[in-house]
């Protein structure tokens, strides 16, 4: 079961990345572009993900991914349920959502440093 204090960590220590709220909701953003967003209560966490795999992803495990909402679905987004995600599980959706917005350079970089993945 993860909780937003698996994950935390991530949104300062990713190259380019920093934490934000805004309305209340903790997100991670590179620049202006956030790649992670939580829910008020830090009970669902919503990431960047590719949108053609996003409809797998849902589909395969519907109690832990949901599609975003109505207004997000044109972007490469998806809605998961924090507790029904692993920790490292919950870790790797984050960095994968920030390689989305990131160089590719950046993300080579990270995978030298942390061959095991993330942490």
């Amino acid at each position: 079961m993860a909780v937003i204090q698996d994950v935390l960590p991530l949104g300062d220590e990713l190259e380019r990345s920093y934490s934000v709220r805004v309305r209340g909701r903790l997100k991670f953003r590179v620049g202006q572009l956030v790649y992670v967003a939580f829910s008020l209560d830090e009970t669902e966490m919503e990431f960047a993900f590719p949108r053609e795999e996003r409809a797998a992803l849902v589909g395969g495990d519907p109690r832990k991914f949901q599609m975003p909402s109505e207004s997000d679905l044109r972007f490469n987004w998806v809605r998961s349920d924090l507790a029904a995600l692993e920790p490292a599980e919950a870790r790797e959706f984050v960095v994968d959502a920030w390689r989305m917005v990131v160089p590719q350079k950046l993300s080579r970089a990270y995978d030298q440093w942390h061959p095991a993945g993330p942490g």
